[in-house]
C-alpha cells in the first residue's frame, strides 16, 4: 500500500515543483509594481533589492529538484524534497507568526493572500508526500495506473483544498476589473498589433519596426510609427477580449489625418517623374 501511495505521490510532487517554478519565473519576467516582488514569501524577511535574486534561487531550485526526481536514481534525489518542504513548512509558519500580511509567493504573484494555515498545511502535506517517496526509494518517469489514480486525485483534491490561490482565481474571475483598470503590458499589446491586418495592411510603408511613441487611454493602447511620405502611421488596439480590435490612420506632417485618396494622389505624384 505505501508504494502505491508513493508512485501517486511521485507525479504530485513533480507537478507542484515545477508550476511553482514556472510561476515565479513569470512573475519575475512580468511588469510589476515597485517592490512587488519584496510582499512575496521569505523575500520580505530580507533587503528588497535580494527579492528578485532569491526568486530566481528558488525556482531554479525546484525545477532542480523536480528534474531529480524524474532522471536521478540516488537517496539525495529523493530526500532534497523533503528537506525543501520541511524548510518551507518552517518559513511559512514563521512568516505568518512574523509578517502576518503578506503572500507566500508559492506560485509567484498568484500567491499573495496573506499566509493562513491552509498554506502552511499544502507544505507540510507535500512534505509527507516526499517523506513517503523516500522512504520507498520511487523514482523515475511516473506512471498513472489504475492503482495510483484514486490517489493520484486524492492528492490533487488535498492540495487545492489547502490552496487560497484557487479563492483567488475565482474572485479575480467574479470580480473581474473593468477594462479600463486591468493591466496590461506595452509589448502584449504590440504583439497584438502585429498579429492583426491593419499591421499588415500598412507593414510596407513603415520606416521603423519599432514605434516612435506610445500611449494608453483608458481601453486603448496607442502606438505611432513614422511611414514613408513624411507621415505616420497611428494604430490603436483594444485592450479587451481575446481577439481586440485594432484600428490604423494616417497622419501627415501638419497633423491631420490623410484619406485612402490623398495617400495614392502623393504617391503618384512621388512615383510619376516629370519631364521638362
Amino acid at each position: 500500500m505505501l508504494s502505491i501511495i508513493a508512485a501517486a505521490a511521485l507525479p504530485i510532487l513533480v507537478v507542484t515543483l515545477a508550476l511553482g517554478g514556472i510561476a515565479k519565473l513569470a512573475t519575475v519576467g512580468r511588469e510589476a509594481s515597485p517592490g512587488a516582488l519584496a510582499r512575496l514569501g521569505p523575500a520580505v524577511l530580507m533587503p528588497e533589492r535580494f527579492a528578485k535574486p532569491a526568486m530566481y534561487a528558488c525556482s531554479l531550485a525546484e525545477f532542480a529538484l523536480a528534474a531529480g526526481l524524474l532522471v536521478v536514481d540516488h537517496p539525495a534525489a529523493r530526500w532534497l524534497p523533503v528537506v525543501f518542504f520541511a524548510v518551507a513548512t518552517y518559513v511559512l509558519w514563521d512568516l505568518r507568526r512574523r509578517r502576518p500580511d503578506v503572500g507566500c509567493g508559492c506560485f509567484g504573484d498568484v500567491s499573495d493572500t496573506p499566509v493562513g494555515l491552509r498554506s502552511i498545511g499544502r507544505a507540510a502535506a507535500l512534505t509527507a508526500m516526499a517523506v513517503v517517496v523516500g522512504l520507498e526509494e520511487v523514482t523515475g518517469p511516473p506512471a498513472v495506473t489504475t492503482e495510483t489514480a484514486p490517489w493520484i486525485g486524492g492528492g490533487v483534491a488535498l492540495l487545492l483544498a489547502c490552496s487560497p490561490e484557487v479563492d483567488a482565481i475565482v474572485s479575480r474571475l467574479r470580480h473581474r476589473p473593468p477594462c479600463e483598470q486591468r493591466p496590461m503590458p506595452p509589448g502584449r499589446a504590440l504583439s497584438r498589433l502585429r498579429a492583426s491586418a491593419e499591421w499588415r495592411a500598412h507593414a510596407g510603408s513603415l520606416l521603423m519596426d519599432e514605434p516612435s511613441d506610445m500611449w494608453r487611454e483608458l481601453c486603448w493602447r496607442f502606438f505611432v510609427f513614422p511611414a514613408r511620405g513624411e507621415t505616420e502611421v497611428v494604430f490603436a488596439v483594444h485592450l479587451g477580449g481575446r481577439r481586440p480590435v485594432v484600428r490604423a490612420v494616417v497622419v501627415g506632417a501638419d497633423g491631420h489625418v490623410i484619406t485612402a485618396d490623398e495617400r495614392d494622389t502623393a504617391s503618384l505624384r512621388e512615383s510619376t517623374p516629370v519631364s521638362a
